[in-house]
C-alpha cells in the first residue's frame, strides 16, 4: 500500500539489547528474527534497527567502517536477509539507521584521506589548517566533549568531528562524497529494505567559510554540563545545503516502491519543530522527521500543544513522527515520574496520549512493558559521554539495557552469557512472561488496536481546545468520525464540564456523569463527537 508510513506504528530495536542467540552477551540479527512475532502481535507496522553495519563499536555502531557490510557481532548478510523476509511475512516493514554525516576513523575512506593532502580522497572529510597560534579553525564543540576538531600530525591539519574524535565528519561539499553515499543507500534498497532512519539528518553540511558560532546565552545550569549548548550552532549544522542533499536522496527512493525516510533532527527547543517542518515540506525532501522535542523532561499541556501546532504551522503539507523514548534519552516513565501517581499510571497515560497524536508513532523496545530506566554504577558503563563526565552525565546506557523476556531465566531470557550491559531485578520484574491480561503490554495492544480502528486517529486533522493546565484536549477529525481526546497531566484529579451529546469510547480511566467528566490522576479519555469542554 502506498504511503504505508503515514499512520504507521514504528518499533525501534536496539540490536545489542534485544535477543542474543549465540551466548556472547550481545543481541544479534538471528535473535531479533526469533522475537519478531512479539512485535507483530503488538500491532506495530515496521521495525527500525539501530546500526548493524561494520564498526569498531566506539559509539555502539554509530561509527561505521563499512556501509555495505554487516558487523560480525550481529551476524551476516544472510542473517539480515532472513530477518527481512521473516518480517515481511509477518506484515512488518524494515528500516535501518543510516549514519551518513560521519564515519569511523577506521573506514577505508578516512584511512586514505589522512595520508596526505593530494590523494583522491584527500577532500572527502572536513580538513582545515590550524589558526596562527595552533588552535582549532573554529570554536565549534563536539557533542561528546571538547573541541569538534582533532589535530592530525600526518597532514598537519585538523579534521572535524561532531561526536567522538574517532568519528570524522564527511565533506558533503565534495560531490564525489555525495555520489558514494547515495550508492551505499542504493545498495540497501536493492537488498530489500523499506526505508531509512537518517541519523543526525541536519549535520551533513558545514559552513565552508569556517565561521565560529555565536554564544547561545544558555542558562547557567545548561552551561555547567553542556558546552555544545552554550553556542548557537548555526555554522556546524542545519546548513541550507542540507536540503539539496535530501532532495537527491528522495529522488533515489522515488525509484522504488513504498520507501520511507524519517530523519532525526538533532536540535532542541522550538527550532527543532521548525526544522522538522522545513525538512518535510513538499514532496521532494524527507517523508517525515522527528526531533528531541518530546524526548525531554517537559510534561505539560502547553508543550505538547506547541509541538504539534508548531509543526502544523511550519509544514502544513509535511508529516511528523512522534515518540516519547529512544536509545538516546532516559525512558519516559522514569523521566516523567514526578508528574504521575505511579509508573503504571504514567505508562498507560503516555501511550494513550501518544496514540492520539497526528502523524506516525514511534515505540522504543521495552516501553510496551512499562520498562524503567536502569540505574548503573560507573564500572558498568559503556557510553563515551558518561565515561568522560560521570557523575554529572549519566549517559545513555540506562535506556539501552537488555530486553527482558522471562523473569526467572538467565539474564531474563536475553542471553545465556554475560550481557554487555547488566539485567537488573527492577527491569526483570517487567519481563514479557510477567505481563498479565490487564498489564501494560495488554494495554499497549488495546490502545494500538483502537488507534488503527479509528478513522479520526489514523488521519491528521487536529484542533486543540483551550483548557487550563494541566489539561490537554483536542479534537481528532475525519469524514467518518470525530473524537475528543482529554488528558490530565498531573497526579491530582480534575473535573471538566462537558457540553454536547457524547459518550466515552475506547481505552480510558475517566467517568462521565451529569455532564461532568472526572479525570483521575493521569487520567485520559476519548469522547465521541466534537463536544465542548470547560
Amino acid at each position: 500500500m502506498a504511503d504505508w508510513w503515514r499512520d504507521a506504528i514504528i518499533y525501534q530495536i536496539y540490536p545489542r539489547s534485544y535477543q542474543d542467540s549465540t551466548g556472547d552477551g550481545v543481541g544479534d540479527l538471528a535473535g531479533i528474527t526469533r522475537r519478531l512475532p512479539h512485535i507483530a502481535d503488538l500491532g506495530a507496522d515496521c521495525i527500525w534497527l539501530s546500526p548493524i553495519f561494520m564498526s569498531p563499536q566506539k559509539d555502539m555502531g554509530y561509527d561505521v567502517s563499512d556501509y555495505c557490510k554487516i558487523d560480525p557481532l550481529f551476524g551476516t548478510l544472510e542473517d539480515f536477509k532472513t530477518l527481512i523476509d521473516t518480517a515481511h511475512d509477518l506484515g512488518l516493514k524494515v528500516i535501518t539507521d543510516q549514519v551518513l554525516s560521519h564515519t569511523s576513523d577506521q573506514h577505508d575512506w578516512f584511512k586514505a584521506s589522512r595520508k596526505d593532502r593530494t590523494n583522491d580522497k584527500a577532500d572527502w572529510y572536513v580538513w582545515a589548517d590550524p589558526l596562527p597560534d595552533g588552535s582549532p579553525p573554529t570554536n565549534w564543540h563536539s557533542h561528546f566533549g571538547g573541541p569538534a576538531w582533532e589535530f592530525d600530525p600526518g597532514r598537519g591539519q585538523y579534521y572535524l568531528h561532531n561526536f567522538l574524535a574517532s568519528q570524522p565528519d564527511l565533506n558533503f561539499h565534495n560531490p564525489d562524497v555525495v555520489t558514494a553515499i547515495l550508492k551505499t543507500c542504493q545498495f540497501w534498497l536493492d537488498f530489500g529494505l523499506d526505508g531509512f532512519r537518517l541519523d543526525t539528518v541536519n549535520y551533513y553540511f558545514h559552513d565552508q567559510k569556517l565561521r565560529s558560532n555565536p554564544a547561545a546565552n544558555a542558562a547557567p545550569q545548561v552551561m555547567a554540563t553542556d558546552l555544545y549548548g552554550m553556542q548557537r550552532n548555526i555554522y556546524n549544522k542545519t546548513r541550507p545545503e542540507n536540503l539539496g542533499f535530501l532532495e537527491q536522496l528522495r529522488t533515489l527512493t522515488n525509484g522504488y516502491d513504498d520507501i520511507m525516510m524519517v530523519g532525526e533532527v538533532g536540535e532542541m527547543g522550538d527550532r527543532s519543530i521548525e526544522i522538522m517542518g522545513e525538512y518535510t515540506a513538499g514532496s521532494d525532501r524527507l517523508h517525515m522527521a522527528y526531533s528531541f522535542a518530546m524526548l525531554g523532561p517537559d510534561f505539560n499541556a502547553a508543550h505538547f500543544r506547541n509541538c504539534i501546532e508548531g509543526f502544523q504551522r511550519g509544514a502544513p503539507d509535511g508529516h511528523p513522527y512522534w515518540s516519547f523514548s529512544n536509545h538516546d534519552v532516559p525512558r519516559h516513565v522514569t523521566r516523567w515520574l514526578d508528574h504521575s501517581a505511579s509508573v503504571d499510571a504514567i505508562a498507560r497515560q503516555a501511550v494513550a496520549m501518544l496514540m492520539s497524536f497526528p502523524g506516525t508513532i514511534g515505540i522504543y523496545q521495552g516501553e510496551e512493558l512499562g520498562q524503567t530506566e536502569t540505574e548503573l554504577t560507573y564500572d558498568e558503563l559503556t557510553d563515551p559521554p558518561a565515561l568522560r563526565y560521570w557523575p554529572a552525565v549519566k549517559g545513555r546506557d540506562g535506556c539501552r539495557t537488555p530486553m527482558v523476556w522471562e523473569k526467572d531465566a538467565a539474564n531474563a531470557g536475553f542471553s545465556d552469557g554475560t550481557p554487555w550491559l547488566p539485567v537488573k531485578a527492577p527491569q526483570a520484574e517487567n519481563a514479557v512472561d510477567q505481563q498479565t491480561s490487564d498489564g501494560i503490554l495488554a494495554y499497549y495492544k488495546e490502545v494500538i488496536a483502537f488507534r488503527k480502528a479509528s478513522p479520526a486517529l489514523s488521519g491528521t486533522q487536529t484542533e486543540f481546545i483551550d483548557l487550563e493546565e494541566p489539561l490537554l484536549a483536542f479534537h481528532r477529525i475525519s469524514d467518518a468520525e470525530t473524537l475528543t481526546c482529554v488528558f490530565n497531566l498531573s497526579g491530582d484529579s480534575h473535573d471538566v464540564a462537558v457540553t454536547g451529546d457524547t459518550a466515552i469510547t475506547g481505552p480510558n480511566n475517566a467517568t462521565l456523569k451529569d455532564a461532568t467528566l472526572t479525570l483521575p490522576a493521569n487520567g485520559y479519555v476519548y469522547l465521541t463527537g466534537q463536544v465542548d469542554l470547560a
